[in-house]
């Protein structure tokens, strides 16, 4: 099993803060926690890190985002404790559910539940504008493509797009910051992310130089709607200065996950920080305005953590069914 890389951010908060004040039951907690995010440069770092300061700070612990390889291994830290929380898509939480993450193989990582939506993943090709790259069609035989860390949202997906479309590629892996400095470097030709918009390093991007971010035709949505577990998705024209309409794209949803084992009491007081007040999340990555209490039922695949559960059937309606609820 991979241990976590070094913590890339943690805050230690005392003193007089909500949920500090002793109205809420904490026996059990944690004195300190830790979210898997994926590598800097991409938005689960700049998201992750976001959320977990903030629950630190309300709840007067120690904690904060730590780098990762992203989706498939915070689902195994989640799994093993190694991490109190993590974040996860959709596809690569069902995968660990059935043993077949490439981090275990064979291991069926149950005690990872569901704690809180976040928002879709939009998969989006960027490419640079000297390129002459403006569609999928264009990207020349053998492109080296940047698929973004081993075992990712988009490694695990991005690259199998790209077969079913008939592209062929030397693949490339590597943080998000990384690959965006190689594919202004001319060291790649495209990169393929899968990640929450803006994508930080496109966004850097575009400041240092003119690029092209590349939208799925009508038929080519079509094709990967009817071959992948993702939902239609279109990145809106005001996401990038480099757009000037909204871009045809594919997106699958995101959730963070709590360890299974931890108090009800707990994971119940972090999520209650993180969906209250939505626009203190936007303000740390605009990806969070779909982190809202109504999109609970976007999770079909996961077990909630009864504490997550606890706060969505009182505050946003949640019928969760008990067959759903860890231990339930």
């Amino acid at each position: 099993m991979k241990s976590i890389v070094s913590a890339a951010v943690a805050v230690t908060v005392c003193g007089s803060i909500a949920f500090a004040d002793g109205h809420v039951d904490r026996t059990g907690w944690p004195e300190s926690f830790t979210v898997g995010t994926a590598s800097q440069g991409g938005t689960y770092f700049a998201y992750g890190s976001g959320w977990a300061n903030l629950v630190a700070e309300e709840l007067g612990l120690t904690g904060g985002g730590e780098v990762t390889g992203g989706p498939m291994q915070n689902m195994a830290l989640v799994h093993t404790g190694e991490a109190q929380f993590g974040m996860t898509t959709m596809g690569p939480a069902a995968e660990s559910l059935q043993g077949t993450n490439p981090i275990a193989p064979g291991l069926q990582m149950t005690n990872a539940c569901a704690m809180f939506p976040m928002y879709q993943t939009p998969f989006s090709v960027t490419a640079l504008s000297s390129s002459g790259i403006t569609s999928i069609a264009d990207i020349p035989d053998g492109a080296r493509i940047g698929f973004g860390p081993a075992g990712s949202t988009s490694d695990t997906y991005f690259p199998r797009m790209m077969e079913e479309l008939g592209v062929n590629f030397e693949r490339r892996n590597g943080g998000w910051s990384d690959l965006g400095g190689q594919l202004q470097d001319g060291l790649l030709d495209v990169i393929a992310f899968a990640a929450g918009v803006p994508v930080p390093a496109v966004s850097q991007l575009e400041v240092q130089t003119d690029v092209n971010i590349i939208e799925f035709t009508e038929d080519e949505q079509a094709q990967i709607l009817a071959a992948f577990p993702v939902a239609d998705f279109s990145i809106a024209a005001d996401t990038y200065t480099t757009l000037e309409a909204d871009a045809r794209s594919v997106s699958m949803w995101n959730f963070a996950i709590a360890n299974c084992d931890l108090p009800a009491s707990f994971v119940k007081a972090a999520v209650e920080v993180v969906m209250s007040d939505n626009e203190r999340m936007v303000n740390i990555h605009r990806a969070a305005r779909s982190t809202l209490p109504e999109n609970w039922d976007k999770n079909g695949v996961l077990m909630w953590h009864p504490g997550a559960a606890e706060w969505f059937t009182e505050n946003a309606g949640a019928d969760i069914p008990a067959d759903m609820i860890f231990g339930g």
